[in-house]
């Protein structure tokens, strides 16, 4: 059941919260907690700690929805918050959205939207559950290690099992957007970053999806891999699904969004690299099959999936593949043969 916290200074709204969504209140699907303004959303937030979502006006007496959104980030980053007002004018979506707001609807409200709004913010933030949970089963592969947060993921035990290395068959994949630092040039840096972290959100959802982990995000290139059985097949769907919603994506109309991507297979060192002095580690892969995966991303085009021959043995007769030819990539001593995914 998701908690969520509607903020609205309009007692009628809370009449039609209760009664367009009174199925799912039924059902426990929804619970709502009602607050009239920003200074009462920061003390229902105290009593129930456990609101993972809040839709909130912006025009409210005592404290604003845009003064809320900042205080939010600040007490709790991983609250999803979606606006939900009248004053839908470019100024102020850029100022929700420059606040962290997670989405924004407007009054009068199409409770329909408002639902299909709502699923899509708890998706979020099971996804983000899942992260977190990942994070504790030692699963996820970036994080910074020191005392503090050693003690809160359970202690010594914990310590001692994210300080393990470990050589692992594996499949790497490296993703980037092409032609990104173009567009970067031009746009302002809030617009910019906002473009990024909306195709890494989508990389990232169809990662999980497969069950791949997220292993760093390079500039705009992203880095995943996938353990466990069929590994290479994984890897490919995952990034199969990218490409295609990458190119649905028209957000921009100077800039039409394409990936290259690389994908290899192989034999890796799994385990925390990095400056214990800085107590600064990542729990990443290493080794000559993460490079040669990354020289393959390198050497795709725009809108390629280029796999190794390693990847091509393990997925021939699943995937649609064909052969490129032999090539030289950076560092390798003998020429590569190249395939590219077409379906």
């Amino acid at each position: 059941m998701i908690k969520i916290l509607i903020v609205d200074d309009e007692t009628d709204f809370e009449i039609l919260i209760r009664q367009k969504f009174r199925k799912k209140i039924r059902e426990q699907h929804y619970d709502f907690v009602f607050a009239i303004n920003g200074k009462d959303a920061l003390q229902k937030l105290e009593e129930f700690p456990e609101v993972e979502i809040v839709l909130s006006d912006i025009n409210m007496p005592e404290m604003d929805g845009l003064t809320l959104l900042s205080r939010l980030n600040e007490l709790n980053p991983l609250l999803k918050t979606v606006i939900v007002s009248a004053y839908g004018d470019m100024e102020n979506i850029r100022k929700a959205m420059n606040r962290g707001a997670f989405d924004f609807v407007t009054k009068p409200v199409n409770f329909e939207d408002l639902e299909l709004t709502m699923e899509k913010t708890i998706r979020q933030v099971k996804l983000i559950r899942e992260t977190l949970q990942a994070v504790r089963e030692n699963n996820i592969l970036k994080m910074y290690v020191d005392e503090h947060v050693l003690s809160f993921m359970g202690g010594r035990e914990y310590e001692t099992s994210i300080m393990a290395s470990e050589t692992i068959q594996a499949t790497v994949a490296f993703i980037d957007i092409c032609s990104f630092t173009s567009i970067s040039e031009k746009e302002p840096p809030e617009k910019v970053v906002a473009m990024l972290n909306r195709y890494f959100d989508l990389m990232a959802n169809e990662i999980i999806a497969q069950g791949g982990i997220i292993d760093k995000f390079i500039g705009d290139c992203v880095m995943a891999v996938f353990k466990g059985d069929y590994h290479p097949d994984r890897a490919i769907e995952a990034c199969l699904a990218i490409r295609n919603k990458i190119e649905e994506m028209k957000d921009n109309p100077d800039f039409f969004p394409r990936v290259s991507v690389g994908i290899n297979c192989g034999e890796m060192i799994s385990g925390n690299i990095g400056s214990a002095t800085l107590k600064r580690l990542d729990y990443t892969v290493i080794g000559d099959s993460v490079n040669t995966a990354q020289r393959l991303q390198k050497a795709a085009g725009v809108g390629q999936i280029i796999i190794s021959e390693n990847v091509y043995q393990c997925v021939g007769q699943s995937f649609n593949c064909r052969k490129l030819g032999q090539a030289n990539l950076k560092n390798k001593s003998e020429e590569v043969t190249l395939y590219e995914v077409i379906n």
